[in-house]
């Protein structure tokens, strides 16, 4: 089975962290849309920088994907969970128990729709009250069944890594850390 995997970008969302997670994946050669819930392709992050993104929410493909992922940053996180339609996908691949990350300030997400309870998380400093019934590890990331959270910017790079690994195997992942010089 093909891996489909969707990011998710809104208007102010953490630019580093959406680019180093669409390019650890591609590196992997996972299949990586990048999808705009704004209704135009170009999104403007939170440190003003704009990114084209493959395609809007309306034409993804939700059916056929293997994961969901949320960048964070402020405003974005607040600007996904307002999005109705995202909220949708993202309960229907929880109760179907497909994978679903989130980093910085976007595990808030998960937690306001009670996907953390029982489950271990970690967040942007600050926000882990907003963690709702998780158990909060300070981890640079944190795997718990089919949902994977992250710190924030400085987490990004072992965030993705530990998302080939989960999606592809320890091997890939480890092959990939040695060819992007990461300790």
């Amino acid at each position: 089975m093909k891996t489909s995997i969707l990011i998710h970008l809104a208007t102010g969302f953490e630019e580093t962290e959406a680019v180093t997670i669409i390019d650890v994946l591609r590196r992997a050669f996972l299949d990586v849309t990048v999808i705009s819930v704004t209704g135009s392709l170009k999104v403007t992050g939170a440190h003003n920088i704009t990114i084209e993104a493959d395609q809007l929410y309306d034409e993804a493909n939700y059916e056929t994907a293997t994961m969901i992922i949320l960048p964070g940053g402020m405003p974005g996180t607040s600007n996904l969970l307002n999005h109705t339609g995202l909220r949708g996908q993202l309960k229907k691949f929880h109760e179907e128990k497909k994978f679903i990350g989130a980093i910085c300030a976007a595990p808030m997400i998960l937690g306001s729709m009670g996907f953390l309870q029982n489950r271990k998380a970690v967040c942007y400093p600050g926000f882990e009250s907003k963690l709702t019934g998780a158990t909060v590890l300070y981890t640079p990331f944190a795997v718990d069944e089919h949902i994977i959270t992250g710190r924030g910017v400085g987490t990004a790079l072992d965030f993705s890594l530990e998302i080939v690994k989960l999606l592809k195997g320890e091997h890939p992942a480890s092959e990939l850390r040695t060819a992007l010089v990461i300790p």
